[in-house]
Formats: C-alpha cells, structure tokens, sequence
C-alpha cells in the first residue's frame, strides 16, 4: 500500500521529466550533430555522439563562409529596437484603456483584441508595399517598423494594470502627480517581472523572425541570423552538421538572456503571468 502511494506520488514528477526529454532532445541532437564529420552524420546505422567534441570544423565553416558576427549584430539591433519600443507603447497603450474612459475606448479595444486574430503571414504584402514606399528596404527601420505593435503584450499590461485600483490613480492625481510619473513610480515597479517576461517573449519572436528580414533586405550585409543559416546550403547538397552548428550559435544569445531573466520570468509565471 506505501508503495503504490509513493508511486502516485512521484507518478506527476516522472510524467514532467518524460516531457522535459522529448522536449530536450532535439536540442541536445542538434548539439551532439554540431560536433559530427559529414561521414559521422551520413553513417548507418545512425549514432547519437561524436566521435569527438574537438572536432570545430563545422563552426569554423559558420564564420568562414557567412559573415555571422556582422548577421548577429543585425538581429541584435532588430530585436532589441522592436522589442523595447513595442513594449514602451503597450505600456502607454494599456494604461489609457484602464484609467481613461475616453469614447469609444471599449470598442477600440475589442478591435486592438481583434487583429490578435489575424495570421501575421496576411499583412505579408501590404506591409511590404508600404515599407517599400517608404523606402525603408534595407534599412533596420524597415525591419523593425511592423513589430512596434503588439496586441498581446498591450492586453497583458491592461490585465497587470487593473490589479492597481483606480481610486489609487485618482488621489495620486489630486496630490499633483502626473501620469508619467504615476506610470514609472508605481505601476511599472510592481509590473516588473511581467514587463521583464513579455519582453523576453518579444525579444525571442523577433530574435528568431525569417520570412520578413527575408522580404526586405537585398544586401547580405543586412542579413539577420535566421537567414544567415539558410545561406549555409550549397546546390549539391546540404550541409546537415554544418547547420547544425549555426543553428546551436544563434542559439547562445537567447539562452544567455533567459539565463539573466529567468528569475523574473519564473516570478511572473508563478505570479499567474501568462503569456499569450
């Protein structure tokens, strides 16, 4: 009977660890693959190790035929811009629709909740012609310009936002204090660990973007990561290890930022944060 209570009991623990495998081990492949020769990867039948973690050919092949650190300092810029000013409108974006009742606000926002509904993939072309028009091809700007918005981030922060009473803002509205003021005294403090994970999740969405860098830069010296990794093929064949160890390179940067943020993410996940 203790034996069967204690197996219900660490029953939930196995099923979290067997999930954190699957979820893992695609990663830990493509690591493992990173450090393989062409002749290791193409073997049969196939084998998880290298025959040798020395073996750096594949990377040095990343840096010697794509200039990755100038593609690296591309994505940077981009997800760091679009991340920091979407969240610095979300920000003003949800805090006029909890303490302003101006008219027609509920409407505005069921249209902002409406456009979360919308496949990014059916703005494609139109973003496109406008960009274009602007002439902001090439350019970080062009890059950048269509993620300054983000519903979901603006729909969080309203929810964070109504936990602040309103009567809160109101007094400290008599007392003479202003809304910015108000915004970065008091709600955005007690907003730190959902403002720290909602721009994790930017900085990783825009970090790992293809399709629209793809669409509007021409010159490889505006190249980001992602498309980057797809210049690494040759019209013989594909160079599986050799993309392998892209992949695990343009990786590092976001591991990194989790690593620094973790503590807040984990805050505001426990905290009932949820990113949508």
């Amino acid at each position: 009977m203790k034996n069967s209570n204690r197996l219900l009991r660490l029953l939930p623990d196995l099923v979290l660890v067997l999930m954190a495998a699957v979820v893992l081990f695609p990663v830990f492949y493509g690591l493992m693959g990173a450090f393989k020769t062409p002749q290791e990867f193409s073997s049969y039948p196939p084998t998880l190790f290298p025959e040798s973690f020395r073996n750096l050919d594949n990377f040095r092949y990343v840096f010697d035929m794509t200039p990755m650190l100038r593609y690296y300092l591309n994505s940077l810029i981009v997800a760091t811009l679009s991340s920091t000013v979407r969240m610095f409108l979300a920000v003003f974006a949800a805090y006029a629709f909890v303490f302003y009742r101006f008219p027609g606000h509920r409407f505005f926002f069921l249209l902002m909740l409406t456009t979360m509904m919308l496949p990014p993939d059916v703005l494609v072309i139109a973003n496109y012609q406008t960009v274009s028009g602007m002439g902001l091809l090439d350019t970080y700007l062009g890059m950048c310009i269509v993620s300054f918005v983000g519903a979901s981030q603006m729909f969080m922060l309203r929810q964070q936002f109504m936990t602040s009473p309103v009567a809160l803002h109101d007094a400290a509205m008599l007392d003479g204090c202003g809304d910015f003021r108000f915004i970065f005294s008091v709600l955005l403090p007690t907003a730190r660990p959902v403002l720290i994970t909602l721009f994790l999740q930017s900085f990783l969405a825009q970090w790992n973007t293809y399709l629209w860098p793809l669409l509007v830069t021409n010159r490889n010296s505006m190249r980001t990561v992602q498309v980057g990794i797809t210049m690494l093929t040759t019209i013989d064949a594909t160079n599986y290890e050799v993309i392998l160890a892209a992949t695990f390179v343009t990786m590092l940067p976001t591991m990194v930022v989790y690593l620094i943020l973790r503590k807040a993410v984990s805050h505001a996940m426990s905290s009932g944060a949820l990113i949508s």
